[in-house]
């Protein structure tokens, strides 16, 4: 486009939104360029702002711009030139609704591709037409300035960004809404994007103006929306992570999409994203706006009729290099040909902060190469065949191949700034005393659980979650003295940091052995699905889940099973771990009745589960001696269904040495010994021979050996 086309189409917008030529152009020549391009069928306008002026600064925004940036390019398609970045100061109200006419308004044509991101802060505002109510908008950078001793708020309505999204012409639009607009009550762990409402300020004119006009506009579109919380008074968090600080929600989805391609529902694909929150220890519940036709929503409901494999449902377009999933691609070459760099936000967010140097990743050209460093979510490797490096090419998805997991783990307790010096002197002195713990302050650096004072009680001190969420059985006396309850901790966070050493073997985006287990009630007359979960690199496009509740939602006292299904030309073994609704430690175990039960010795025999190739086990058995019934109270349970080509010898042994009488071999019971079972656990999965290089005092786990399928799900 001529830059005299361009200050043509540019000038009315800018006049509605009174905004001069001359501050458009200070958003530089990148900002210009990246309109002038001509337009595609992929277009993207991603908003980020981290610094607001005289308010608490977030920290993750920039990084979610990123993630979506790379997902976008890298993974479907798009080309930089057609994705639109606003960042801090460029994210005005303003620039933004002027991007968005231009940009996507005025290139968008029916059956393109449209996709808009925001992170930063929502809020709550008064509008003088409807004084008793208050209306949703997003925070943009130029927050307020005062007018005539009045404060004047230059917020986006949240009406106004469903009608610009509605008014493209084109119904392939998703909107993707990291923000959220009740402020919460102070959070311990967890930053919230919600800022507190004022009732004083006012609406900008002109915003209301823009409405206004919006409002009288031929609106064909019904866009998708995705929202960081689906509740109104949950709040979107953010959270350091290694090395970067990045939005829950925004690093759940878009790891999801590299991983996955969900040829499912909408309703699928946020259970997956918030049982990522959830281990990313926050509460909170994705959804999706109810602004939609009866059409559309049903459409949500079932699987999307695009053609392809990509995350079509979600309104992301489909799979452009017919790869199924990736944990991350070539983003650059070094001039020796054999040094790329490499962007990972595919792989786990728990996993990624322990992800090791000599891990290794194949391309689809088949050459592997091998992880030298790492920071934050970019990395560099070598190829490890010279004679491939001619074969590399920037945007080249790569997938993993090995795991490499150091084994000295520790669990890291964040110390609540509320707390008083002498209270972190002596919480820090107690956990310093426990093996594998070690503290930092909150917000300072990544952490597992945060150490404070009960809000209600403060003369008790208790562990929390990094949502706020008050870990069960962890509280002290009232009065009790910080160090005493730091050391009664000891027992509940061992067994904390095994649950954090099982969740690190997750892969269900990467694995190659093809398995599939189904969570279900058997209460009933038939078996009613919970939830599913299957290793999608393994399986057809045309197999892939399409079953599954929103929110998987157990009533207390269900008799449960897993439907497990060996699709893989190897056996299996099997052992299942996991938290229950108590934060208590469990597993299944394999009881096996003695072949002479009236010798001495009647000790009960633990034999490995192993699934022959094609077979089909439910677990437990489906009898009156081995079932499985969901116990009180209302919380949430999670299990690791994990799996191997070798036998689990050292994690049965570990089973075996904790002491159970006969009268208590229930097939799902309480884990006596939880760290020694989970260390034993990572050792069978670790591969047996030397991988050059590595790290005596690691983990080497192989995708095509294990792996690990991670079920949560709500007691009710």
């Amino acid at each position: 486009m001529e830059r005299r086309t361009f200050l043509h189409r540019i000038g009315s917008i800018l006049a509605v939104l009174g905004v001069t030529e001359a501050e458009w152009f200070s958003l530089g020549n990148r900002y210009y360029q990246a309109l002038a391009q001509p337009s595609p069928r992929k277009l993207a306008l991603l908003i980020g702002i981290n610094q607001y002026p005289k308010i608490p600064a977030l920290s993750g925004c920039l990084t979610d711009v990123e993630l979506q940036r790379e997902l976008l390019i890298h993974r479907f398609g798009f080309q930089g030139s057609d994705i639109l970045t606003l960042t801090e100061e460029q994210a005005s109200r303003e620039f933004i609704e002027a991007a968005f006419l231009d940009h996507l308004g005025k290139q968008a044509k029916p059956g393109d591709i449209v996709v808009f991101h925001f992170s930063g802060y929502g809020s709550r505002v008064k509008l003088e037409t409807s004084p008793d109510t208050m209306q949703n908008a997003l925070v943009s950078a130029n927050v307020s300035h005062k007018s005539q001793n009045e404060k004047i708020v230059n917020y986006i309505l949240e009406e106004t960004l469903l009608l610009l999204l509605r008014s493209l012409p084109t119904d392939r639009v998703t909107a993707v809404l990291d923000t959220s607009y009740y402020a919460p009550t102070p959070v311990l762990g967890l930053k919230s994007r919600a800022l507190q409402e004022s009732l004083e300020a006012k609406l900008a004119a002109e915003e209301l103006d823009f409405l206004q006009q919006l409002k009288t506009q031929k609106l064909p579109s019904t866009p998708i929306v995705l929202t960081a919380t689906s509740e109104s008074k949950q709040s979107a968090r953010e959270r350091i992570f290694s090395g970067f600080s990045a939005g829950l929600f925004t690093y759940a989805l878009t790891q999801y999409l590299w991983e996955f391609t969900p040829s499912t529902t909408i309703q699928v694909a946020l259970s997956h994203v918030e049982n990522s929150l959830s281990k990313l220890g926050s509460k909170q519940q994705p959804g999706d706006m109810e602004n939609l036709s009866p059409k559309k929503r049903e459409a949500l409901n079932s699987p999307p009729t695009l053609v392809g494999k990509g995350a079509g449902g979600l309104g992301f377009p489909d799979d452009v290099d017919g790869i199924i999933g990736a944990e991350g691609a070539v983003t650059a070459i070094e001039e020796d040909g054999k040094t790329v760099h490499l962007w990972l936000a595919g792989l786990p967010p728990q996993v990624l902060l322990y992800y090791g140097v000599n891990s290794r990743f194949t391309l689809a050209t088949t050459e592997q190469l091998v992880l030298r460093s790492r920071t934050g979510l970019t990395a560099k490797a070598q190829i490890a065949k010279i004679e491939g490096a001619n074969s590399l090419q920037v945007g080249q998805l790569v997938q993993e191949a090995v795991r490499v997991l150091p084994r000295n783990i520790n669990l890291t307790i964040a110390l609540d700034t509320g707390l008083e010096r002498i209270e972190r002197v002596d919480a820090t002195s107690a956990f310093a005393a426990f093996s594998r713990m070690s503290t930092v302050v909150v917000g300072e650096k990544p952490a597992d659980y945060v150490f404070a004072k009960l809000q209600e009680i403060p003369s008790r001190y208790g562990l929390f979650s990094l949502g706020g969420e008050l870990i069960p059985n962890t509280t002290g006396e009232i009065g009790e003295a910080v160090k005493l309850t730091a050391q009664r901790l000891e027992p509940k966070l061992s067994t904390l940091l095994a649950a954090k050493l099982w969740r690190l073997t997750e892969n269900q985006g990467s694995s190659r052995l093809a398995l599939k287990a189904t969570l279900e009630i058997i209460s009933g007359i038939s078996p009613q699905v919970v939830m599913q979960r299957q290793t999608v690199r393994t399986f057809k496009p045309e197999t892939s889940i399409k079953k599954s509740l929103p929110t998987p939602v157990v009533p207390i006292g269900s008799q449960m099973q897993y439907r497990v299904e060996n699709q893989s030309d190897r056996p299996v073994y099997l052992i299942l771990v996991g938290l229950n609704n108590n934060h208590t430690a469990i597993a299944f175990y394999p009881w096996e009745t003695p072949q002479e039960p009236n010798t001495v010795d009647t000790k009960p025999l633990l034999k490995e589960v192993v699934i022959a190739p094609g077979e089909t086990l439910t677990l437990p058995q489906t009898n009156g001696a081995s079932e499985w019934v969901i116990s009180g109270p209302a919380s949430e349970c999670e299990q690791q269904l994990i799996f191997s080509t070798t036998p689990f010898s050292g994690t049965l042994a570990a089973l075996n040495t904790a002491k159970y009488s006969p009268t208590e071999e229930r097939p799902i019971a309480p884990l006596l010994n939880p760290l020694d079972v989970a260390q034993a656990l990572l050792q069978d999965l670790h591969l047996k021979t030397e991988m050059n290089g590595t790290a005596a005092d690691s983990y080497i786990l192989d995708v095509n050996n294990w792996a690990s399928l991670s079920f949560s799900f709500q007691v009710v």
